[in-house]
């Protein structure tokens, strides 16, 4: 029996009850909403995953799919959390100008994407450009993280308390990078080629924490 994909569905299943409790329950503010999309996201490549390793649709544009969804989440992360720290600059949208290049870029070579394998736990990827990729996806997932642990002195007990949430939901991602390097020691080409796949899995518990901070921040009592 192919049990490919099965993971990928499990999540997907779990983060569509998330968004659905989201959408119908918490506040809509700016930061809010941009922790909704976090989730939106993550339900989107976790449904494409399946879609490629359980349903058998492994096509090129479907892997290029799936990048061009998870090409977004750190930057717009990062977005999020320097909102939620209070940072406001109309030039933080340039954040996202590295991901839209590559998706720009992508759209011509999307020949080029290929699924190398699938498993139950995760999916292997060709693309190209894996080492310039990797260095803009990763970057602003530790410059989140970086914001987050040392500005939270700033927020009141309430935020502290959602801030300390977030920080364990993104250390909890960097648990993959761990993984990776065990299971692929010495092969940097594998670990490059399933780190994102692993990585999206884990981040079911950053989808929690961010369900756990949008059903509890609120700004009636507070400005943005």
């Amino acid at each position: 029996m192919n049990l490919n994909g099965t993971i990928s569905l499990l999540i997907a299943c779990v983060e569509i009850a998330l968004l659905l409790n989201v959408l119908f329950r918490a506040e809509r503010n700016r930061i809010n909403i941009k922790a909704i999309i976090l989730i939106a996201l993550l339900t989107g490549y976790q449904t494409i995953e399946f879609l490629i390793c359980g349903a058998g649709l492994s096509y090129s544009w479907m892997a290029y799919l799936a990048f061009v969804v998870i090409s977004f989440l750190p930057p717009l992360n990062l977005l999020f959390i320097l909102s939620f720290l209070g940072y406001r600059n109309k030039k933080l949208v340039w954040l996202f100008l590295p991901a839209l290049a590559f998706v720009i870029y992508y759209t011509f070579v999307i020949n080029e994407f290929a699924v190398v394998s699938c498993t139950v736990l995760y999916a292997s990827y060709n693309y190209p450009l894996g080492n310039i990729y990797g260095f803009f996806y990763y970057t602003p997932i530790v410059v989140a993280l970086y914001f987050l642990t040392t500005s939270s002195k700033n927020l009141n007990e309430r935020d502290k308390k959602l801030g300390r949430i977030l920080i364990t939901g993104m250390v909890i991602i960097s648990f993959p990078v761990i993984i990776t390097f065990a299971l692929y020691f010495g092969n940097y080409q594998a670990q490059l080629s399933v780190i994102e796949s692993i990585m999206c899995k884990f981040a079911l518990a950053y989808a929690l924490s961010l369900t756990y901070f949008t059903l509890n921040y609120k700004t009636k009592m507070n400005s943005e």
